[in-house]
């Protein structure tokens, strides 16, 4: 279980991503029914640290409060050599199945230490060539917001980081607590892995109006069999020119965007209610327990009936 989080502060670390670490890991959120971690921010040589603006952040632990962290994080930095000793742990995280998280070119840390040999990640679309020819072992996407392997998170630049982050504590606690630490961050929980980085033309603000009440709509109809042609018809648009809208403005297809949000609202149905398999199913526009089955375990690697198990029994204790 997820208890432990250590974020490694390397000198020319990037002050954003760094942030983005501590307000998903290092905030008590108790109070409002979320998560609390054990929270430690260390450093090789404690003292001042200096960040890629050039200003220094005094941080006091050294590197020995990670060797039983649950989860290692590496925030954005400069495109130094990264200090042997910085690479030991997380090689050592790696090694004994802790999560590793990095965001934005923290991804190259990770590739120094070779733990992204064999596995795929993403890092930001400036730099993914870079990663790719420096790191050939690695198979980089540069289109996505965040990629896990086995344990092993990349997330890309700046607010994808949150993603990545949020992604993790979902993976370990559930969708509940998940949407305690976005909901207290003021940002979108449900913001799926495989969503483009960026999108490809600017959102007129009618666009951005229409998709709003869509979405709102599609939200509140989960339990229908939701068409193109019918989301279309409610944007006002043609069904081809709707789905090329939602793709380029949302980062992703309708059916795949519709596929997250009643996954989401199934794993909330399962960690909250007693309900039925084939009960939720239906309430979430799966239709049966089978289909269902299909696509947590395409999307979440586990089964509805595990998830329940291991998600209700956590909330409870």
């Amino acid at each position: 279980m997820l208890k432990k989080v250590v974020l490694l502060a390397i000198p020319g670390v990037a002050p954003f991503e760094f942030g983005v670490v501590c307000e998903v890991f290092g905030i008590d959120r108790s109070a409002m029914g979320g998560p609390t971690f054990e929270f430690t921010i260390v450093t090789a040589e404690p003292g001042a640290v200096r960040t890629s603006l050039g200003y220094d952040m005094v941080i006091e632990s050294d590197l020995s409060a990670a060797a039983d962290a649950d989860l290692v994080a590496v925030s954005a930095h400069r495109f130094d050599e990264i200090d042997e000793r910085y690479l030991d742990v997380i090689r050592a995280a790696e090694a004994r199945g802790a999560w590793v998280l990095s965001l934005c070119s923290g991804a190259f840390v990770l590739a120094q230490a070779g733990i992204l040999d064999g596995r795929r990640s993403t890092t930001h679309w400036m730099y993914a060539d870079r990663l790719a020819t420096e790191y050939p072992d690695t198979d980089v996407n540069p289109d996505v917001l965040f990629v896990e392997d086995r344990h092993v998170v990349t997330g890309a630049g700046t607010a994808a980081g949150i993603d990545a982050a949020l992604h993790i504590v979902r993976s370990e606690l559930g969708a509940s607590m998940a949407n305690v630490v976005a909901r207290r961050m003021v940002v979108p929980p449900q913001r799926d892995g495989g969503q483009s980085q960026f999108i490809q033309s600017p959102v007129s603000p009618v666009c951005a109006d229409s998709f709003a009440a869509v979405a709102d709509w599609m939200m509140q109809n989960l339990a229908e069999d939701l068409t193109v042609d019918q989301l279309a018809r409610k944007a006002l648009m043609s069904s081809r020119t709707f789905a090329r809208r939602f793709r380029a403005d949302m980062g992703t297809t309708p059916s795949a965007w519709l596929n997250r949000q009643r996954i989401i609202r199934a794993q909330q149905l399962l960690e909250e209610s007693d309900a039925s398999l084939e009960s939720i199913a239906q309430e979430t526009g799966f239709g049966t327990a089978q289909v269902m089955r299909h696509h947590f375990v395409k999307v979440l690697q586990t089964t509805p009936t595990v998830y329940r198990r291991t998600f209700a029994v956590r909330q409870s204790a």
